[in-house]
């Protein structure tokens, strides 16, 4: 049993609303971060020199709904240095209501070839929103992007998953793509015939949820160090075509 109020012990912390959510029904702002800093501390750590940044889905809507994105320099990561950056997309736009849209989608920047790759699991609902992202971070940037939606990016079955297809994908990417693939070679960021078992993404995203609980607890009757491991890989970002 996942109890509420379970965290990474960092910036993240889930409440019994975010994960029943993972259990079948449309995720939270709040579970998406926390697959994101799981992905950060659990995987992006082991490559110690990859400049990759997942935004955060408060900070990919503050920055889709600020007429100047300049303004929120002091917010948002240090882009100077990053190769690509992961934007979950949602097309909420009404800063009023908390939680807000009904749609998520995932857009992925590589800032060194100048490129956005669009991945929408209901093609093309999050268009428009994952074009505006793109010409907000190429503001940011300094430089022009070229944006390209994938039409071929695996589609959802239901009207839920949207936000479950977001984070395999993102983990997909990072992973088999992004981080082990050599600097000289040119990898493509297509995702067809990937096929998506979303109802075995929750279980997965659950299941690594409870053993950080667990983890959790045991750390804190044991008054024990860390739970994230260091080991790094010097490494120079792939091309993307």
């Amino acid at each position: 049993m996942i109890s509420a109020d379970t965290s990474l012990d960092h910036d993240i912390r889930l409440t019994k609303e975010d994960i029943d959510t993972l259990k079948n029904d449309w995720l939270t702002d709040n579970s998406i971060a926390f697959w994101e800093e799981y992905l950060e501390r659990e995987k992006l750590s082991h490559y110690g020199n990859a400049n990759v940044v997942l935004l955060r889905p408060s900070m990919c809507f503050m920055l889709m709904q600020t007429p100047d994105p300049h303004t929120l320099k002091d917010a948002l990561p240090d882009f100077s240095r990053t190769t690509h950056i992961f934007l979950p997309i949602n097309d909420c736009r009404n800063v009023e209501v908390p939680e807000g849209g009904s749609h998520w989608s995932l857009l992925v920047v590589s800032v060194y070839d100048g490129l956005a790759f669009h991945y929408d699991s209901l093609t093309p609902s999050n268009h428009n929103e994952a074009r505006l992202a793109t010409q907000k971070i190429g503001q940011l940037l300094g430089k022009p992007l070229h944006f390209t939606d994938l039409q071929d990016t695996p589609q959802q079955q239901n009207s839920s998953d949207c936000g479950v297809f977001v984070c395999i994908q993102m983990k997909h990417l990072l992973l088999k793509k992004i981080l082990t693939a050599s600097p000289d070679q040119k990898i493509s960021m297509s995702l067809a015939g990937n096929e998506i078992d979303a109802s075995r993404g929750r279980k997965k995203m659950l299941k690594i949820i409870e053993e950080f609980r667990k983890e959790g607890e045991k750390r804190r009757s044991h008054g024990g160090g860390g739970l994230f491991s260091n080991n790094e890989h010097s490494r120079s970002p792939p091309r993307i075509e």
